[in-house]
């Protein structure tokens, strides 16, 4: 017993301090570890596992759309970098530079990539020419390097695991459109598959990719009311294609630059799925992105045949599709409870010598503890249909969450209240100038999440400075 009450103790309670209790449930359920460069973690089979399922779901909605995927070099000439000025601005604090190869100096610094765009650009210039050629859909699963000066697992990190998707396409109307195709796949995921609530909009000028003419994003609010940017999709019009040289001959033979957008997911997403859903006693793993779906915990496994009827329904819930492991452990069942509960693992099936003799099994959802005597004979069926009831009702709650956090503001004044008082979304209109927005951050300690694409009109003006409002605004404190 003091052993599990010590494994239940060891994480920091989230009321206490919310930032401790993250860093204890990313390394007591052995997600990470601390490498020994600073910024860069360790990713444990567990936490790799659900960066597995992630990139499983998402390449196969990418290549619904047409997407296919490549890969690029890690590195960039200097050069090379330095051809689009807004872009290597936006990224020379974060950038981390090779400038020795073997025993000798580099006759050129090579950069660690902190995005591909302008790989991407120097590829599409040589095999672009006609009209013919266009569209380029493609997207790269790889790691990228950005020296942070403050890092946390999964939520800011040196260097950290994405996608990449770069395209070009003959006109900006296309490459629009394909922009906001994706954001509406990374929402669409984070929903059906982490659920995670989303909100969708633009991000305003301040807050947009370096050299973007527009970056769209999917915001998810955090269980401590603090906003996390999840997903980002930029439209960077013919900037890049004019500063590469990308171009085409058209149906008149006449040349034009191409139109590019390029759109991204991170670990960071693990991060989200961490914070939304997890409690006091670790991880709640979403079923549909849980690794192991369902653990098995025979029940005094020492009496004859719990151990073979265990395995047995192990092998029954796994031809069923479900994912699904078995505690056979020489540990106390109370232990096992805890460990299963740490890991987020969303079902634990329960079988001992007494349900054998009924025929039955116990099946116990991870949020709400909720416990379902089950038969043998339909054990597969009601398990998935617990699976998917869990789903459901932790996509429900975390909208609900989002709702009773997300507040409207008509007055400057009630706006900065709310930012000191109210963890979580304030809406409120804006003229769209940059002034107001650098104002409201330094008066209220809050950013612009983004513009949503669900406008709404709280007030005709806006109430930092009383011009006409051009847009209602999500704000907030995030990640």
């Amino acid at each position: 017993m003091a052993k599990e009450k010590k494994l239940v103790e060891s994480i920091t309670s989230m009321s206490e301090d919310f930032a401790q209790w993250y860093t204890d449930v990313v390394l007591r359920a052995e997600l990470v570890d601390y490498s020994g460069v600073k910024g860069c973690m360790i990713i444990r089979p567990d936490g790799y596992a659900i960066w597995e399922n992630i990139q499983k779901e998402l390449d196969a909605r990418f290549k619904a759309t047409g997407v296919e995927n490549v890969y690029m070099p890690m590195l960039i000439p200097e050069s090379l970098l330095q051809k689009e000025k807004d872009h290597v601005e936006g990224f020379a604090p974060e950038v981390a530079w090779v400038t020795q190869g073997g025993l000798e100096t580099l006759q050129e610094r090579l950069c660690i990539r902190p995005t591909s765009e302008t790989l991407f650009c120097d590829f599409f210039s040589k095999i672009v020419q006609s009209y013919r050629d266009l569209p380029k859909v493609y997207n790269q699963w790889c790691s990228v390097m950005r020296w942070e000066k403050t890092t946390r697992p999964f939520l800011r990190s040196a260097e950290f695991l994405w996608q990449e998707g770069h395209t070009i396409h003959a006109t900006a109307e296309e490459a629009i459109a394909r922009t906001k195709q994706m954001l509406n796949v990374y929402a669409d995921f984070c929903e059906e598959v982490l659920a995670i609530p989303v909100i969708k909009g633009q991000k305003t000028d301040k807050e947009k990719f370096a050299g973007a003419e527009a970056t769209y994003t999917i915001e998810a609010l955090m269980h401590d009311g603090k906003a996390l940017q999840s997903g980002t999709s930029h439209y960077f019009g013919d900037g890049f294609a004019k500063a590469f040289d990308i171009q085409y001959s058209d149906k008149d033979n006449k040349l034009q630059y191409v139109h590019e957008t390029s759109w991204g997911l991170s670990t960071r997403i693990i991060g989200a799925i961490i914070m939304v859903h997890g409690d006091d006693s670790g991880l709640v793993l979403p079923p549909r992105i849980a690794p192991t779906q369902v653990m098995v915990i025979p029940i005094q496994q020492r009496k004859e045949g719990v151990l073979e009827k265990a395995a047995e329904l192990e092998a029954v819930l796994k031809a069923a599709g479900i994912r699904v492991k078995t505690d056979d452990t020489d540990k106390s069942p109370g232990w096992k409870f805890s460990e299963q509960e740490m890991r987020g693992i969303p079902l634990r099936v329960e079988i001992g010598p007494k349900d054998i003799e009924q025929n039955q099994a116990v099946i116990v959802r991870r949020d709400t503890r909720e416990k379902t005597v089950v038969s043998l004979d339909e054990i597969a069926e009601k398990t998935k249909e617990i699976l998917e009831t869990m789903q459901a009702d932790m996509l429900a709650r975390a909208k609900a969450h989002v709702e009773e956090n997300t507040y409207e503001a008509a007055t400057y004044e009630e706006f900065k209240d709310i930012a000191a008082n109210k963890p979580g979304f304030i809406k409120m209109m804006w003229c769209g100038d940059l002034e107001c927005e650098l104002k409201i951050k330094e008066d209220a300690g809050v950013t612009s999440r983004c513009m949503p694409f669900e406008q709404k009109i709280i007030s005709d003006v806006c109430p930092v400075c009383g011009k006409p409002a051009k847009k209602m605004v999500y704000w907030g404190k995030a990640y």
